[in-house]
């Protein structure tokens, strides 16, 4: 799988997870649409969406409710696309959406491999590959951000870094998307600033290669710990999202 295969694919699940083209991503203007249900959709979206916006660069796709278009677009049409995404714009964006009962919730960066980069770094611990049968007693705070407990039937393969028989840092895949799936890693407090995170980031990312699926990465903008480790294994930024909810839902 090569680099211009794996942005076909991310372009093409975005294109499913907000109801658009894949080519609207990359047609020069802002696009808004109606949010609708899809099947295909990554797994942890919760559709249809109530504001859903992503940018691959140049500019912002948008899904939305109905009742909101009109207000969305308005906000795109004023707001440059590589500014949408930042205050103080995003305090005029809750304005707009307030008489809706909405506000801006999460914001993240997502990262795809570069294939002419990634390669397996080193570990100063035991490196050990596991399977979704491992994983039932791992469920645990240490390992959140690796697992999600709400949607094990997804976790599919791992990769642990030991200290003896102590697992000291973890790397796990979400299968979100039909041929995306997604990586979190853990490591103990204790064993940070070693490599570990590197090493099994690393190492998942090309078993998941393997198996010809595309691993991708997704982190807050203002984690530069975990942005870091994406880059220093051969991540690279792809597209930015930034969705409003409900402002109940937002907590």
């Amino acid at each position: 799988m090569d680099n211009k295969r794996i942005w076909q694919i991310a372009l093409q699940q975005s294109a499913v997870d907000l109801g658009c083209k894949a080519e609207d991503f990359l047609c020069g203007e802002n696009k808004v649409v109606v949010s609708r249900y899809h099947p295909d959709a990554k797994k942890y979206y919760r559709l249809p969406h109530d504001c859903q916006m992503v940018s691959y660069g140049q500019h912002v796709v948008a899904s939305v409710r109905e009742d909101v278009k009109e207000a969305v677009e308005a906000y795109l049409q004023k707001v440059p696309a590589g500014h949408a995404f930042e205050t103080p714009n995003l305090h005029e964006l809750d304005a707009l959406l307030q008489p809706y009962g909405m506000k801006s919730c999460f914001m993240g960066a997502c990262f795809l491999p570069d294939v002419d980069v990634l390669k397996a770094l080193p570990c100063c611990y035991d490196m050990k590959m596991l399977q979704q049968a491992d994983f039932a007693d791992l469920y645990l705070p240490q390992w959140g951000n690796a697992l999600c407990a709400d949607r094990k039937e997804l976790d599919v393969l791992g990769v642990g870094a030991f200290d003896g028989d102590e697992m000291v840092g973890f790397a796990a895949c979400s299968a979100d998307g039909v041929e995306m799936w997604q990586i979190g890693i853990d490591v103990l407090p204790a064993y940070r600033r070693q490599g570990i995170a590197a090493a099994l980031t690393s190492r998942l990312a090309l078993q998941i290669l393997e198996r010809g699926k595309v691993p991708f990465y997704s982190a807050a903008w203002c984690n530069v710990s975990s942005v870091r480790n994406a880059v220093k294994c051969g991540f690279r930024p792809a597209w930015v999202e930034l969705s409003a909810r409900m402002t109940e839902a937002v907590k």
